[in-house]
Parts: structure tokens; sequence; C-alpha cells
């Protein structure tokens, strides 16, 4: 399985990516702004979707299609 972000640039476990949009998170009351660098990033079992760790707002999952490799 090969996860691809937004330009097609393949992502590894422990790479580090940037948001390319800013991006309302479910359940909390913060929006993720646009250049927003997530480190360390673990693969999930979709395609689509990886963990990161945010700055104070610890783990959450985000759609590949609004990151790109940084």
């Amino acid at each position: 399985m090969s996860v691809r972000d937004s330009n097609g640039a393949e992502l590894q476990e422990g790479d580090s990516v940037l948001v390319i949009k800013d991006l309302k998170v479910k359940g909390a009351s913060i929006t993720l702004k646009r250049g927003t660098l997530v480190k360390n990033i673990k693969l999930t079992n979709k395609e689509d979707e990886i963990e990161g760790r945010v700055e104070k707002q610890g783990v959450i999952v985000l759609k590949t299609c609004f990151l790109k490799k940084a």
C-alpha cells in the first residue's frame, strides 16, 4: 500500500507534512492554518488518511489530499 500526498509524493512513517489549506478539526473548536507542520506521521489502514501530532492539539487524523511532504 502506498500513501501519497496531494502532489503525488510517497509518504513514509515518520515523515513531516505541511497542511495546504485551512482545515476545521471535527470535535474541536480549532482550525489548522495553511502551512501548519505535522511531524512524525503514522500511516493508518486507509490509504487516504494519516495520523499526526500537531503542536498543542495532540494526535489527529488528516486526509492526505490536504497535505504535502515537507
